[in-house]
Order: structure tokens, then sequence, then C-alpha cells
């Protein structure tokens, strides 16, 4: 197996331009090479795509890959066409003549790695090619699709479920961005893993700056941050349809080139905005979550939430689309408790055996928006990914409130829940420890416990406040299957045996966070500078002669590296993270001069 991991690493040169893994993929491909299925957590721009892609260029036989979206696919098969890979989609987009030439590549191993859709794969053709073809992985790209515990549940992915049965020798690789732990179990559950390897990498984005403010004037303020980042495309997210469209048109009477994306619109006028967007001929689509998966465009710099999203998962997934090169991104979040109010009427409208779970979920999304402790803590603790200390790059790091020691507090609330055997919610742990005498709670003896009245010196609002802290730290866990009864975490314990401190917000201090500039550190030295967008201009000439959107030919990343280190020989530009074999070929020449160029202009100023 040690000779298939150096395989993997010189496929990861030849093809990426990279010289290393990053974290958990060599770990993931060698579960691969052994044959067995993988669960595999992410976040986007972290990586998941090498991890089935590297052992499908390294083993005999061709990768199919599961994706929910048509334009998604094309972007990825373009960029790795453009990396030199043996790779095509399938899907209904393409003539009958094109879907035959695809499956006779596929049928006589001409194709490496092969995308179509949970439709396409389900269908009796599609069916009886696979099982004449040589398959040596099935990846099934946003696998939280199959859970209806997920954020975005597709019942046609329920119909993937025959993989297992139908070929049962070929391992299973389920990936996605976001899921928690309910759905995690259920991916793998309705996939029929078999005792999958899970691999949870870590949710961290340092790169990306987070913020949340309350929605007033919004147009004011999306103008005013939009016109301090010239050049950097960007992303709004919005609720509604009309909202998209009028805000398009005032970013454009403020003079931003800025257009509307959502499913109302026909197909052609969407693949033409989109098309727009990834080209960089528009900075700003206003859009519905229609945008979604579709975006592989690895250098949107922002990305700013209208309208508070229904649920972390879905928050977490749509900043993810900025910053995927590793370069400077910011996440602007704007909530209204009005926001809140409309999604409660949406979940009310449409009853499910999961609604509950879904104004929960709302709630805690709510309580992101709105808290006044370190916003990348929050989430990483939502992830299940225990952390203690503040980022130092969010609003509320940079602007901090004043906190308390709050150690006796966090005892007496986990103390209860302990005490109780995690049977009990919120509004139960409350009541405990404020010293209720109602029914409930006295008739499941709660009044007998030792915590029972001993958190009189706060009023319920307070608790409330510091229960949501205590959740949002990571302290306790909501169990969403089981009436959202509170459960307590490994830090939990530490808290309450162990001697562990906690610091709180005062209930009464939580207030409005400010704007705050933040200055992003990077593993490698890169710059913005006059090289850079002199660089940026040559790579949008050139993207325009090919008819590929620009980050096809680099990232953002490489070319503020390129800018950084200046590379005058094809051996420095080698070295530059995303300059892999077929681009130095192809590009490399081109971008020496030019930067040769600049630096011989420079020298005579």
């Amino acid at each position: 197996m040690g000779e298939l991991l150096q395989k993997s690493r010189e496929a990861l040169q030849r093809y990426f331009g990279y010289k290393e893994f990053r974290p958990l993929q060599a770990e993931v491909i060698q579960s691969i090479y052994d044959g067995k299925d993988v669960l595999l957590l992410m976040p986007t721009g972290g990586g998941k795509s090498i991890c089935y892609q590297i052992p499908a260029l390294t083993r005999a036989g061709c990768c199919i890959v599961v994706s929910p979206l048509i334009s998604l696919m094309k972007d990825q098969v373009e960029g790795l066409v453009a990396n030199g890979v043996r790779a095509a989609f399938l899907n209904s987009s393409l003539s009958h003549g094109e879907q035959q030439k695809v499956g006779n590549d596929l049928y006589n191993g001409r194709l490496d790695l092969l995308y179509t859709s949970p439709e396409k794969m389900c269908s009796q053709e599609f069916y009886n090619l696979l099982k004449a073809a040589k398959i040596n992985l099935f990846a099934i790209d946003e696998a939280h699709c199959i859970s209806s515990w997920g954020h975005d549940f597709r019942p046609e992915y329920r119909k993937l479920t025959f993989l297992k049965k139908s070929f049962p020798q070929v391992p299973v690789i389920a990936v996605t961005a976001t899921a928690d732990k309910l759905t995690r179990m259920d991916i793998a559950r309705q996939l029929h893993l078999d005792e999958p390897e899970v691999f949870v990498a870590s949710f961290d984005r340092p790169n990306i700056f987070l913020e949340a403010r309350p929605g007033r004037k919004k147009f004011e303020q999306i103008r005013d941050f939009v016109r301090r980042r010239p050049g950097q495309p960007g992303i709004i997210y919005c609720l509604a349809k009309k909202t998209t469209e009028s805000l398009a048109a005032k970013l454009q009477e403020a003079g931003i080139v800025a257009d509307s994306y959502h499913a109302g619109h026909d197909s052609l006028r969407r693949s033409s905005v989109q098309e727009d967007f990834i080209s960089d001929r528009t900075q700003v689509i206003c859009a519905t979550i229609a945008f979604g998966m579709g975006i592989d465009k690895s250098n949107v710099r922002w990305v700013i939430h209208y309208n508070l999203p229904k649920n972390i998962e879905s928050y977490y997934q749509e900043i993810g689309r900025c910053g995927r090169d590793g370069a400077a991104a910011h996440a602007l979040l704007f909530h209204s408790f009005s926001d809140v109010m409309t999604m409660r009427s949406f979940i009310s409208s449409e009853p499910s055996e999961n609604s509950q779970v879904y104004l929960t979920k709302l709630d805690r999304m709510y309580e992101y928006a709105t808290a006044a402790i370190c916003r990348r803590k929050m989430l990483l603790n939502y992830f299940n990914e225990a952390r203690e200390e503040d980022c130092g790059h969010c609003d509320v790091c940079k602007n901090p409130p004043e906190y308390i020691d709050g150690t006796v507090t966090a005892q007496k609330a986990l103390s209860a829940v302990a005490r109780c055997r995690e049977q009990i919610g919120s509004g139960m742990l409350v009541d405990i420890l404020r010293g209720s005498k109602g029914y409930q709670l006295v008739n499941a003896g709660y009044d007998k416990i030792k915590t029972w009245g001993a958190g009189r010196e706060h009023n319920q609002e307070a608790w409330f406040q510091y229960i949501n802290q205590l959740i949002l730290q990571g302290l306790l866990e909501v169990a969403y299957d089981d009436h959202n009864k509170l459960r307590l975490t490994p830090a939990a314990k530490e808290v309450l045996f162990t001697g562990r401190k906690v610091k709180l917000v005062k209930a009464e201090v939580l207030k409005k966070r400010q704007e705050a500039k933040a200055q992003v550190k990077t593993k490698r030295e890169r710059v913005r500078d006059d090289l850079f967008e002199h660089l940026r201009q040559l790579r949008l000439q050139i993207s325009r002669e090919k008819g590929v959107p620009p980050y096809i030919i680099f990232s953002d990343a490489s070319l503020e590296e390129m800018a950084a280190m200046r590379p005058t020989t094809e051996a420095d530009f080698a070295n530059i993270n995303g300059v892999g074999e077929l681009k130095l070929r192809e590009f490399g020449q081109t971008f020496i001069t030019a930067i040769q160029e600049y630096l011989e202009e420079e020298s005579r100023k």
C-alpha cells in the first residue's frame, strides 16, 4: 500500500500542482486503497474532491461521482480536464450522441472520473453500463442530500441505496461539507455503508472573517461594503426572488456590476448570469439558494446573507463559497427577528415529522447571529469540534464584550442536567434552577434534586441566555432526535469534575456588534499589489481567449503567491501552489515573461 500512497503524491503534484496533502486527505485515500467504505466531512475548500479524485487516477478503472447539479458537474469536469485528467459528465444536458460517446469511453476504459446525477445513476440503461465497465470507486458528493435530517434533503438520493447491494466489492465514499451527528449516522445507514471509516476534518476556515449585524439600512451597508472591495467577486443570498432583483437593480444604479439569480428565471438566463459571474464579468450576484451548490469558483472574496438562513448547516455551507482558495475572505450576516418569524411560518406551513427539529435549528441560527461570544468557536462547537480559545478573527473578537467568570453558573446548570439524567430541555432546566413548583417538574421529582432552586439569583431571561452560551461553547448538546433534550459533552464533565473554568458574557451587557476590520494570517506569503493586478488582467485575457473561467487558469491564491515570490524561472514557477505539469507547460512561460517585464519596468522607475 505504501507504493500506492507514493503514486498518489506523484499524481497530486502532476495533476493539481501540490506537493503535500492537506490534513486527513492521505488517511482517507489510504482507507479507499484498503477497500473500505468512507464517510468524510470536510468543509468547503478543504479538499474533499482530492480524496476520491486521487484514488481514481492511481487505480485501474473509473470512479463514478454522483453530483446533484448539472452546472456543478460541468465546472468540476472543466477544471479536471484543464489539469490533464480524463474526466467527463453524463446528464440530460448532453445530446443522445454525446451521451453515447461518454458511455463508450467508460466501457472502453478511457475515463478516470465520470460525474453523473442520482437520476441517471439509477436508470436501468446506466446500471447495465456500470455492470459492464470497470468501476474502482463510487463517490457520493453532497451526501447530506440523502438524509431527511440534513439541510438539503433530496428524495432522489434515496435511490442510491442499491449501490452496496449491487456492487459489494466497490468501496463507496460519501462526502459532505456540513452535517451534524444525527445526519452523519443517517447517511451511513441510508447508503448501507459497510462499517465505514468516518473522517471529520476541522471545520475551521481561518481565512474567512465572520461578522453579524442587525438588519437596519441593509442596502446602504451593502453598497458601502462592496465599494470598499473593487474587483472582488461576491454573492448576496436573499430569501425572496423579488429581493434578489430589486437589490441587484439598486446596486446597478449605484454603479456596481450586479445581477440577480433565482429559480424563477429560465434556464438560459440562469446559465448566462452564472457564466458572467464565473468569468468575472459580473462582480456581484444577488441570489436565492438556487445559486447554491452550482458554484465552484475559487476567487469569491465575500458572501453576504441579506436574510437569516434557516440553520447553521446551510449558513456554513453558503459562506464556504468564499475564500475557497485560502486567501482572505469575509462573511457578513444580517439578522432580524422578522426573518425568524418568516422562516417559522414557512416551516409551519409544510408540517413534517421533523418540523420541531427545523424550528430548533432555526433558533440556534438566531442565537449564533445575536450572541456576543466568538463566532468561530460557536460554529466549531456546533459541529462537535471542541474549541476553547477565541479566534481573534471575527467581529466579536475584534470588539469583545465584557466577560465574567461563569464557572459556578455553568456548574449549576450542568449539574442539574446530570442529576436529571439528561432527560430535560432548556425550559425545564430554567424552571429547576429558578425553583419552580410547576406540575410537570414536581411530578417528575425534580424539586428533590440538589440543584433545584440553586439559580434564583438570575431571572428567567438571563438563564436562557447563559444556557444558550453553554450550548454555543460546546458544553451542552441538543438532542434533536429526542425532544431537544440537553446532553452533557466531554467538555462539560471537565467543568464539573476537573476544575475547567468557564467565561460567560453578562446577560445584561449583551449588545450590538459593530463592524470590525481584520487582517488574515496565511500559511504562505501572499500579496495583492500592482503585480498581482497585472497578473490578474493577464489571467482574464487568457481565460477569454480560451473561453473558460479565470480561476480555471490559476486561482487568486496562486496569483497572490506569484506576486509575493516573483518567480522568473520554470523551476521557481513550478513551486507555486496550484501549478501542475500541464499548467506549467501551457501557461508557465507566459506568466514568467509577464513577471520579468513587470520587474524590469519597476527597476526603471
